[in-house]
């Protein structure tokens, strides 16, 4: 790849995210020069840990590519309990909040391009832009939302609804998840997610 290729590539991927926030807020020239400059673009092949269980998170990051699964490893089975897709937040939050190690993995289950904020230079943001705090602000509400909706529908939806929902918010990226890890998310075994897709198909 030329640098020229790479360089818009590059450009193309922060103009996405630049319209992802002047969607939420508007955010002036200044303070998008200041947030851009400390993204880390980074690329992670299939399978790869993005945060290993017992480490600490040093990173909020931006999907521009791919899907990440939290889990906790298990001696049988890994537990998968969140997903994240692209044009999303995703972190080992309560780790990156508080810089104590993580109780989870984050695993990329197909190649992932992230852009990457440290700890350190997010709170530099929050110091010296007008939008900083609303940028830390969004990215915990999505986190916190996602998980909470998670848990409402364990709740009070059964299987083959979550399943449902899953397919419905997601149907494109939701085929590049082996079935076991999405078994695992809506709270069943793989066994009783192939009925159910029998069921639907």
């Amino acid at each position: 790849m030329t640098e020229s290729l790479y360089l818009a590539l590059n450009m193309d991927a922060l103009d996405k995210i630049k319209n992802y926030f002047n969607s939420l807020v508007d955010m002036n020239a200044k303070d998008w020069e200041i947030f851009s400059s400390k993204l880390i673009r980074m690329e992670f092949p299939k399978r790869s840990l993005l945060l290993e269980m017992g480490k600490t998170e040093h990173y909020l990051s931006f999907i521009e590519q791919g899907i990440v699964r939290f889990n906790i490893p298990k001696l049988d089975y890994d537990f998968t309990f969140g997903f994240a897709f692209e044009n999303s937040f995703v972190s080992g939050y309560d780790s990156f909040l508080t810089q104590l190690p993580s109780s989870y993995n984050l695993e990329a289950i197909t190649p992932c391009v992230l852009w990457r904020i440290s700890f350190e230079d997010l709170h530099t943001v929050y110091e010296t832009t007008s939008v900083g705090n609303f940028i830390g602000r969004k990215a915990i509400e999505d986190i916190f939302l996602k998980k909470m909706k998670r848990e409402m529908t364990l709740l009070e939806d059964s299987a083959k609804t979550r399943y449902l929902n899953l397919m419905r918010e997601q149907p494109e990226l939701i085929k590049n998840i082996p079935l076991k890890y999405l078994a695992s998310y809506i709270g069943i075994r793989p066994q009783s997610l192939s009925r159910i897709r029998k069921e639907i198909y």
